[in-house]
């Protein structure tokens, strides 16, 4: 990498994964709209034709009508060669398939226990973790062997235990994780401030916030616009609107079904706690106890969200594959469509190009103190050149400590539990998950089936050891 005058060049980008299309293509329009930054972006992927494939889909951006700058994409088949000499590492994998994954989110409905997604909380995420963060230990070792001065982003769930992992195998790596469901409750608020206040907020970053907690159940205990406190045009806009929901998607189409939300969780949560809850809905319930909000499809209907189901995502898939073929053969125009999220700036601000506040995951060192000291939380950090500071959030408000000293302990135990390769550890935090609502018996039945299920993907663990 080199610098000629403000523009940073031959700058080198890892990405790992990213086969399922979706993130990789927002991060090359992201890249192609940048002025002040190229070079070359390494694509590995367990599937390589999916690799070659973004390859091709990458270097035709160069050719988009209002492209800023010139990347040149290069699928290789080893993590190595991806990695060597990396200015930055995009982690973005699929741990396992969506047939592992229709376990983790399916089999805990026989006995009753309903997941909006599946992946973070409840007894899917605790069983995507089990496969998961030995991947991102491998991933780890790799970085600290080919490019251990690298700043490592990471967008695959669960977020918090997939950095926490990072951290445990490579205790010096420059990793932090990303997530956007701040960004959409920021938004929610520049809508409350024209509806309430009259007030046009042009960009969601005008509205400043104090992040606090972890990732998926994350939390707002300040929000400011200037120097107006929100807090309490929150509170009006939770009377007016928490019966009825408070609707932002538009006409329905097929794809927001399943994502659409009312935002009658977090309004409730407000009601309840008096901090703003910032996820989406379908994720913030997955961390409340199970008959608040998904005791079953009707209550969870009620509450004005939905359940997404693995057979969309598998369709979802097969579509992004078709329009894969489309965009190769020139059957459908590649566009510029800049994404709203932040991996492109962050880079451009560790490179000192910008400065940036933003929230992000990192190990704890401080910035809750009421939360395990290195356990991964996330709050606002600053960014700056080759710096990511995370800034001090102060204590989780006592009104919501409870349920979230739960959530982390939780994290903590399951953390602990795959780096030991303990699966009777890994059951008691699944039994005292809070959607696990069964006797004991009837989770450890759940839980040998459910590891059964992923098993080609657990060769680390002796499952065949863990008696139901």
């Amino acid at each position: 990498m080199k610098f000629n005058g403000n523009k940073a060049e031959e700058v080198k980008i890892a990405y790992i994964g990213g086969g399922s299309r979706g993130w990789a293509w927002g991060l090359m329009s992201d890249l192609a709209v940048t002025e002040d930054m190229s070079g070359d972006v390494y694509l590995y992927d367990i599937d390589f034709e999916a690799a070659k494939n973004n390859e091709i889909i990458g270097n035709k951006y160069n050719g988009v009508e209002g492209v800023k700058s010139h990347w040149n994409y290069h699928a290789v088949k080893t993590i190595d060669e991806a990695l060597s000499g990396a200015n930055f590492v995009v982690i973005s994998i699929l741990p396992g398939t969506f047939d592992e994954m229709e376990s983790d989110v399916h089999a805990p409905e026989k006995y009753g226990i309903y997941q909006s997604v599946g992946d973070t909380a409840g007894p899917g995420g605790i069983v995507r973790a089990l496969r998961t963060l030995p991947m991102m230990e491998e991933i780890a070792k790799a970085i600290e062997k080919n490019c251990p001065e690298a700043w490592v982003i990471n967008y695959t769930n669960p977020m918090t235990l997939c950095v926490k992992a990072l951290y445990d195998t490579f205790p010096k790596i420059k990793a932090f994780g990303c997530c956007h469901e701040v960004f959409g409750t920021q938004q929610i608020i520049c809508e409350v401030l024209k509806e309430f206040e009259g007030i046009e907020v042009k960009n969601r970053s005008e509205i400043k916030v104090n992040v606090i907690s972890v990732n998926h159940f994350t939390w707002l205990n300040k929000v400011q616009y200037r120097d107006m406190d929100i807090l309490p045009i929150y509170k009006k806009f939770c009377e007016k609107y928490s019966e009825t929901g408070y609707d932002t998607s538009g006409k329905e189409n097929w794809l927001n079904r399943f994502f659409y939300c009312s935002h009658k969780v977090k309004m409730d949560l407000f009601k309840r706690y008096g901090v703003i809850a910032a996820a989406g809905d379908r994720h913030l319930a997955e961390f409340c106890e199970g008959k608040w909000y998904l005791e079953n499809p009707e209550e969870v209907q009620k509450w004005g969200f939905g359940l997404t189901p693995v057979s969309w995502r598998k369709e979802n898939l097969q579509i992004r594959l078709d329009r894969s073929a489309k965009l190769i053969s020139g059957e459908e125009e590649l566009k510029l469509n800049e994404t709203g999220e932040e991996g492109v700036t962050q880079m451009r601000a560790i490179l000192g190009l910008c400065d940036l506040v933003t929230n992000v995951n990192l190990p704890n060192m401080g910035q809750i103190p009421n939360l395990p000291i290195g356990a991964v939380v996330e709050t606002n950090a600053v960014f700056r050149s080759d710096s990511v500071t995370p800034v001090f959030a102060g204590s989780i408000p006592e009104s919501i400590y409870p349920l979230i000293s739960r959530v982390s302990g939780e994290q903590e135990i399951v953390a602990k539990a795959i780096r030991e390769r303990n699966l009777e550890l890994a059951f008691q935090a699944f039994a005292n998950d809070p959607l696990v609502t069964i006797p004991v018996k009837e989770a450890r039945k759940l839980f040998k089936e459910m590891i059964e299920n992923t098993k080609a993907y657990l060769g680390m663990y002796d499952v065949d050891g863990f008696k139901a």
